[in-house]
């Protein structure tokens, strides 16, 4: 594997070690929190005074940091789908920490995604690093890109402006398709950036290029954009249901958008293609599994809360019933 790849891959690895830790860690301070005062699905904040659930927030800002640096080394098609990765960390972790346990179906869901992974890395593309700034810029406005782009724009503005209103809290994929389209223009936006400050810290200076801020600029809007209907997906629809689609869609979208615009499949044939696909798609099965089995412990979560309080209200009633009887 190249060194660039090579760099690129560790980067991927440490980031989904990170963030997969962070949910752990946060979860514990949200539980020590949730002991001393309002719980934060209640609107509560005691968690803010939590050292543990700081410790996770800095563990993700690494995560995310390491995975910013990874897209720079290695190309998306390699970067993007070992995401899956921190989905099988925090499986793992909170197995372990939690007392949530993994069933058999999670360990298959798990073992997928690992293999998924293994079979992307051994056939993934060699990075091809541009040179300036103008070099990325020229790969942004070649005309097939500014077609993929057109479409990606018109698509999310009829989602905004048609069908938001008509049935954004009933249909998943409103949300989820602007969040993913719009997620994937900032991979590009944000490849683009890391690169000019890779090229900078060499000493080929790209800061007084007018396109590393317009770069700049498009990345600040698409994560903001991406974020503000993330949140109306996550407070719309089961958080089971969304993770997935949005891993499936954003994933699948952001390798169609690298493969147009950095032509990471230039020059492989046919067979490391089709393995890199066969790799994707056993990553999003395993991914598939492994928040199914989360919706079903959650499902069975909820059932036991009911039943117990359905049983104690019984109980509560029958010893009203006693107290109230014309016998005492």
């Amino acid at each position: 594997m190249e060194s660039d790849n090579g760099k690129g891959l560790i980067l991927a690895v440490a980031s989904s070690v990170f963030i997969g830790s962070s949910f752990i860690l946060k979860k514990k301070g949200l539980k020590r929190a949730a002991a001393f005062g309002t719980r934060a699905g209640y609107g509560g904040y005691t968690y803010l005074l939590e050292p543990l659930w700081w410790a996770g927030m800095v563990t993700m800002i690494v995560g995310e940091a390491a995975n910013f640096v990874a897209y720079i080394y290695a190309p998306a098609v390699l970067v993007t789908p070992l995401g899956a990765l921190s989905i099988i960390i925090s499986a793992v972790l909170a197995h372990f920490l939690l007392k949530e346990k993994l069933k058999k179906m999670g360990v298959l869901g798990c073992v997928s995604c690992i293999v998924g992974s293994v079979v992307i890395v051994i056939h993934a593309p060699k990075e091809q690093t541009p040179n300036s700034v103008e070099e990325i810029w020229n790969l942004a406005t070649q005309p097939a890109f500014l077609i993929y782009v057109a479409i990606t724009m018109s698509i999310v503005l009829a989602l905004i402006l048609h069908f938001e209103p008509l049935c954004g809290q009933t249909n998943i994929l409103v949300y989820i398709g602007i969040c993913s389209l719009m997620g994937a223009l900032t991979v590009m936006s944000i490849k683009a950036i890391g690169i000019a400050i890779k090229l900078t810290m060499e000493g080929v200076s790209q800061i007084g290029y007018p396109q590393t801020w317009l770069f700049a600029m498009v990345a600040g809007t698409c994560v903001v954009t991406q974020l503000i209907y993330l949140n109306k997906a996550l407070d719309t629809f089961n958080a089971a249901i969304v993770s997935p689609v949005y891993y499936v869609m954003f994933t699948t979208l952001t390798i169609v958008a690298s493969a147009i615009m950095f032509k990471d499949w230039s020059g492989q044939d046919a067979a490391s293609i089709a393995s890199e696909l066969c790799g994707f798609i056993t990553v999003l099965t395993g991914t598939m599994i492994l928040h199914g089995t989360r919706e079903e412990e959650q499902q069975q979560a909820s059932s036991e809360q009911v039943r117990w309080y359905e049983s104690r209200k019984s109980t509560n009633e029958e010893h009203l019933i006693t107290l109230y009887s014309p016998e005492y």
